[in-house]
């Protein structure tokens, strides 16, 4: 596809990233000592392989993070089933999502950290791993990889793509800018119709509306040994769960956990924060507020003083929704926007979520219109929501099993990104029996 006329900020992007790469080595030092990069692999943000390139084709997929590399995870499934020999590199920036990938990844496909996004480090990438497809998943736009990947003609595909009405307006104010990244792909889909009408905005020409590939994934794993001992730990007690959590919903559900334990005795409240790291700061808090709380990254055991149990660590949402039976999802009681609501769902998880809900509005609302979701306008309407559900086990059990209807139908959506990408793959690799 031919690209759009560079505009002023993109070349202006390209000029800062040369401008800035002096200070790289501080940068990544600095998130180093966060614990926001492997100190192993670093190599790799410049662009530097830390393993062979295997032999043959190869299909480069990048995802931002956790939600998104795990959507991919059918997809990834699927292309090397369709293509004799195909191996599958897929990028990610963070270490969660990293750590997630080495576990659960198929045989033939491996993880690489994404490389800054400087113009040397992304030719040393692309120059060194030569896919003949690059996939960019959801909606995180690195401008001199994509321009580079162009450049060398490698076939560039957006797939479930999400631009919010947020995003849309960041854009807005640099309409070339995006119309030049967005004309540099040979396939965009969208994984709702009001993300495919905002790149239609923004200058894409043709948008397909797939679907969702997050309603399609299989349901988050765990480890049943572990599930064994925090059931046996709870025992009878009455239990609900508050994941995906930001600053500000850990306190609501503190407040909620307070202020229904009088009606439910030896109630216990699981809170699962969006970010393990924030774990000390939430006990502290929660702890201050007269809360007994155990922390799962201490090791600690739910004790039957233990009011709350902090779940502070990496990559077990599924044993947490498994406890669980009641879920609040997070991320809707501010303006981030929501979190996947599917993984609590096909759990069986009854669910309910605040008002904001951007990220996933289409699958919010067909959790809602399908009576599968208790919406609550804000924190203080937290505890009767909640209240409810643990005193009515006829409606826990409606609303959960709505809720997995719902998220288990089979969408569709990634075998129809999966037909679109295999007829951008290069002539000359041969698709299995049904994909010719």
């Amino acid at each position: 596809m031919k690209a759009n006329p560079h505009s002023p900020a993109l070349i202006a992007y390209k000029a800062m990233t040369y401008a800035l790469a002096p200070a790289v080595p501080w940068f990544l030092a600095r998130r180093k000592a966060r614990g926001k990069e492997d100190a192993g692999r670093i190599a790799e943000r410049l662009g530097v392989a830390s393993r062979a390139r295997p032999s043959g084709p190869l299909v480069w997929l990048h995802a931002a993070s956790i939600g998104e590399s795990l959507s991919i995870l059918p997809l990834t499934e699927r292309l090397i089933a369709a293509v004799p020999g195909l191996h599958v590199l897929v990028t990610t920036g963070t270490i969660t999502s990293a750590k997630l990938m080495a576990a659960r990844l198929p045989t033939g496909a491996f993880h690489q950290f994404v490389p800054l996004d400087h113009p040397g480090y992304c030719a040393r990438f692309l120059d060194f791993w030569r896919p003949g497809l690059a996939v960019w998943v959801e909606s995180e736009f690195w401008p001199n990889l994509i321009v580079l990947a162009h450049e060398r003609n490698i076939p560039l595909a957006l797939v479930n793509a999400r631009i919010t009405e947020r995003s849309w307006r960041s854009w807005m104010r640099a309409p070339r800018f995006i119309a030049n990244l967005l004309s540099r792909f040979t396939l965009l889909m969208a994984q709702d119709r009001a993300s495919a009408e905002r790149l239609r905005s923004l200058g894409a020409i043709h948008v397909e509306e797939p679907g969702n590939l997050k309603h399609d994934a299989a349901p988050l794993e765990h480890d049943a040994e572990a599930l064994a001992r925090l059931r046996a730990e709870v025992g009878g007690r009455p239990l609900w769960l508050a994941s995906n959590t930001h600053e500000g919903e850990e306190r609501a559900a503190a407040e909620a956990h307070l202020a229904l334990a009088a009606a439910h005795p030896g109630l216990l409240t699981v809170i699962v924060p969006r970010h393990p790291a924030r774990g000390p700061a939430i006990a502290a808090e929660l702890a201050a507020m007269g809360l007994a709380v155990a922390c799962r990254s201490a090791g600690d055991s739910i004790a039957p003083e233990t009011q709350v149990y902090l779940g502070d660590t990496l990559g077990e949402m599924g044993l947490f929704y498994n406890l669980a039976g009641i879920a609040f999802i997070g991320g809707t009681l501010d303006e981030t926007g929501g979190h996947n609501p599917f993984e609590a769902a096909r759990l069986d998880c009854a669910l309910v979520t605040g008002p904001c809900d951007f990220n996933f509005a289409e699958a919010y609302a067909a959790f809602e219109a399908g009576g599968a979701m208790i919406r609550i306008a804000g924190p203080a309407d937290l505890p009767a929501a909640i209240g409810r559900l643990l005193a009515g086990e006829t409606e826990r059990k409606r609303l959960s099993l709505a809720a997995r209807e719902i998220a288990c139908a089979d969408s569709g959506a990634t075998d129809r990104t999966l037909d679109a990408l295999l007829r951008l793959l290069p002539r000359g690799i041969e698709r299995s029996t049904g994909h010719a």
